[in-house]
C-alpha cells in the first residue's frame, strides 16, 4: 500500500458538460464548483493533507473576454461564501501563479480567505491561478537570477533540491496522483506542476469534472494505493 498525502487535479470538461446538456457554459463552470466542494470533503474525510486544484492557467487568458470576466467573478463569489466554511473545517487556503495578474476582485476575496485561514492546520487546498508548469519554471530562474546578482548564488551547490526553494511555494510537497478528468482524446497535463510531477503517478478518466463523484475519487486513490513506486529503480524480490 502506497502513503499518499497530496493529490493535484486537472479539472477539466466543465464547457463540454454544458454543451452536452444544451447549457451556456457557465453552467458548467457553476457544476464544476459543487463538483469541488464534494471532493474537497471527501480528501478531509480520507485524511489527504494536501489538495492541489488547476482552477485557471495561463491560457485561459485567451479565452473571450466575457467568459474570463465570468470565472474571475465566480472565483470571487465562490471564496467570498465558502472561506468561513473552510475555516471551520480547519481548512488552510493557498494559491500558486501569477497571482497579480487576476482581476482586482478576485484577488480581494483571494487574499481574505489566505488570511482568514492561514494558521489552520488540516486539508491544504491551492489554487492554482494564473499558473502555467513553464511559468513557474522561468519564474523561479528569474528569482535565481536576481538573487544571484544580490548575493552570489553557489551555482557549483545547485541542484534540484535547492532549486525547488525558488518555485511558487516550495513547501507544497510533490503530489504523488495527479488526476485528469474529462480525458477522453486529452491524455496530457498542459503545462501542470511541470517540475513537481515528475514522479507522481497519473489517473486519467473521460469523466468531464461536474460528473467527478466521490466514488470515482475514492477508486483513483485505491488505484494508486496498488501501484508500486520505484523512482527508477528496480523492484525488489
Amino acid at each position: 500500500m502506497q502513503g499518499l498525502q497530496h493529490i493535484a487535479i486537472i479539472m477539466d470538461g466543465n464547457g463540454r458538460w454544458a454543451q452536452k446538456q444544451g447549457l451556456p457554459r457557465v453552467i458548467g463552470h457553476r457544476q464544476g464548483v459543487e463538483a469541488v466542494r464534494r471532493i474537497v470533503t471527501t480528501s478531509m474525510d480520507m485524511e489527504i493533507k494536501y489538495l492541489t486544484l488547476y482552477t485557471f492557467s495561463t491560457e485561459n487568458w485567451n479565452r473571450p473576454q466575457k467568459e474570463v470576466r465570468t470565472l474571475m467573478d465566480m472565483l470571487a463569489e465562490m471564496l467570498k461564501s465558502e472561506k468561513k466554511g473552510l475555516h471551520k473545517n480547519n481548512i488552510r487556503v493557498n494559491a500558486i501563479g501569477r497571482i497579480a495578474t487576476l482581476y482586482d476582485n478576485a484577488q480581494v476575496s483571494l487574499n481574505e480567505a489566505i488570511a482568514l485561514t492561514r494558521n489552520n492546520t488540516g486539508l491544504v487546498l491551492t489554487f492554482c491561478l494564473s499558473y502555467g508548469g513553464r511559468a513557474e519554471i522561468i519564474d523561479g530562474i528569474k528569482k535565481l537570477i536576481q538573487e544571484d546578482r544580490e548575493k552570489r548564488v553557489d551555482l557549483g551547490a545547485l541542484d534540484e533540491k535547492i532549486f525547488s526553494n525558488y518555485l511558487y511555494d516550495p513547501s507544497l510537497p510533490d503530489p504523488e496522483l495527479l488526476i485528469r478528468t474529462g480525458a477522453e482524446k486529452r491524455e496530457r497535463i498542459s503545462n501542470f506542476l511541470l517540475w513537481q510531477i515528475a514522479y507522481s503517478e497519473l489517473i486519467f478518466t473521460k469523466t468531464l469534472w461536474p460528473d467527478f463523484s466521490n466514488r470515482e475519487f475514492t477508486q483513483a486513490i485505491e488505484s494508486y494505493r496498488e501501484r508500486e513506486r520505484l523512482f527508477g529503480g528496480v523492484k525488489r524480490t
